[in-house]
């Protein structure tokens, strides 16, 4: 999990943006916060339409999704305790992008629309730190739709798990083999094979759904260079430590 200075889900710290908010923004903002526990499967909006609220994770993980005609879907990126769901409230959209739905249960920090919208055009240093995530965000799914292209299903999986690990507060994951199927854009008996074969040489163990990493550097030594460039991007434009 990226490093915060708390380690309390019920702390709006526990979010990487709003822990990097001045003291005087943050007390400012705190009383406009709604703490909620969302579940896996919620979806939080659907492609095209108008949002009326944003979410900052703090244990919870957030997939955004494309879906095309036939029904098929592909995760597009992941949004944890380093970010916000919902950036079109910031960046002049009137409606969403993509389709969010909860990947993994856990506590989000809710915020309307337009006072967020407010603090950003009010507040620089806030509007800046917003416009940087976006940065990261644009990163993690340019580079997801390279990985989606040229690597393997193996090399996919253990992005995802790792990136899906540094957004939980412990190295277990509650994920069927049939969701982390559509979050990739692949099909199911690929999934299946990679995920054996994963567990076959130690590194992660997999029983209905529950996922164990045993050798998070072993997963790291496997995955290929996509997951790397993500998280250095994140650092940088955070300017937190990625050890």
């Amino acid at each position: 999990m990226y490093k915060s200075n708390n380690q309390d889900s019920t702390d709006a710290r526990m979010n990487l943006l709003l822990a990097s908010l001045s003291k005087t923004e943050f007390k400012r903002i705190l009383p406009h916060l709604q703490l909620v526990n969302i579940l896996q499967g919620k979806c939080l909006s659907e492609s095209g339409e108008q949002i009326s609220f944003v979410y900052f994770p703090t244990t919870a993980i957030v997939s955004l999704l494309y879906t095309i005609e036939n029904g098929s879907t592909g995760e597009v990126a992941l949004v944890g305790n380093d970010g916000v769901v919902g950036i079109t409230a910031f960046m002049g959209g009137k409606t969403t992008l993509n389709r969010t739905i909860v990947l993994s249960s856990g506590y989000a920090f809710k915020l309307s629309e337009a006072y967020l919208r407010a603090e950003f055009n009010r507040y620089k240093p806030f509007q800046q730190l917003l416009l940087r995530y976006t940065m990261a965000l644009f990163a993690q799914t340019t580079q997801t739709a390279a990985c989606n292209r040229y690597h393997t299903v193996d090399q996919q999986l253990c992005r995802w798990l790792l990136l899906s690990l540094d957004r939980l507060p412990s190295n277990e994951l509650f994920m069927t083999q049939e969701l982390i199927a559509n979050m990739l854009g692949v099909r199911r008996a690929g999934v299946t094979v990679a995920a054996k074969n994963l567990q076959e040489s130690g590194l992660i163990t997999y029983h209905r759904g529950h996922i164990t990493i045993l050798d998070r550097q072993g997963l790291e030594e496997r995955v290929c260079e996509c997951y790397g460039i993500v998280k250095k991007e994140i650092a940088r434009l955070f300017e937190i430590s990625i050890e």
